[in-house]
Formats: C-alpha cells, sequence, structure tokens
C-alpha cells in the first residue's frame, strides 16, 4: 500500500488508504485535526482550517443573520403539517429549500 504522496508545501496530500478513501470516511474532519476531501475519486488530507483569527465583515454578519432568519422561517413551515402540505414547492425542490429560496428573495 502507498503512503500519502504530497505534492508541494502548498497543495494537499493524496492518500491511497483504503481506510480514509472508504465509502463512511471520504469526506469530512477529523477531531480538528485534518480534512478529508474528495475530488473525482481521489481523496486529499490537509490542515484544519484556524479560523480564529478572520473577523467576518459587516456585510458578512448581516447574511448570515438574514440566512438564520430564512432558516428559522423554513423549519416553522416543515414544523406544522398543515403549513407542509399548503406550501408551494418548487419544482426538483422541497418544502424546506423552497421555504428559504422565498423568504430570501422577498427579504
Amino acid at each position: 500500500m502507498k503512503k500519502a504522496l504530497i505534492l508541494n508545501k502548498k497543495t494537499m496530500a493524496r492518500t491511497n488508504n483504503h481506510l480514509l478513501n472508504g465509502l463512511k470516511t471520504s469526506r469530512g474532519k477529523i477531531n480538528k485535526d485534518f480534512v478529508l476531501k474528495k475530488r473525482g475519486d481521489k481523496t486529499f488530507i490537509s490542515k484544519y482550517p484556524d479560523m480564529s483569527n478572520v473577523v467576518p465583515s459587516t456585510l458578512q454578519l448581516a447574511y448570515k443573520d438574514r440566512f438564520m432568519h430564512a432558516v428559522a422561517y423554513a423549519k416553522s413551515i416543515i414544523n406544522d403539517p398543515v403549513k407542509k402540505i399548503a406550501y408551494k414547492v418548487r419544482p426538483g425542490s422541497t418544502v424546506y429549500h423552497s421555504a428559504i429560496r422565498d423568504y430570501l428573495e422577498n427579504n
């Protein structure tokens, strides 16, 4: 079995480890130490990003707040069976995603 191949210092390491390429662990974080990423049929492992020094802008905070309200609206729709049945669903979408999109378009 091949070890992880480091392409260069600024890129992710590619792995051929069958434990990391498995179906259940093909992507995601490992204890906030590493992140597994899939690109096509290849699995890459990289360092977990340190976001502690990142300060979001005022506009980013506004969009985050707006999306939080959209999610709360969508959850209120799907948690009420009467509203959920009566809600107009967009083609190829779910009630939840349609409600989020409707909220964002109207607010």
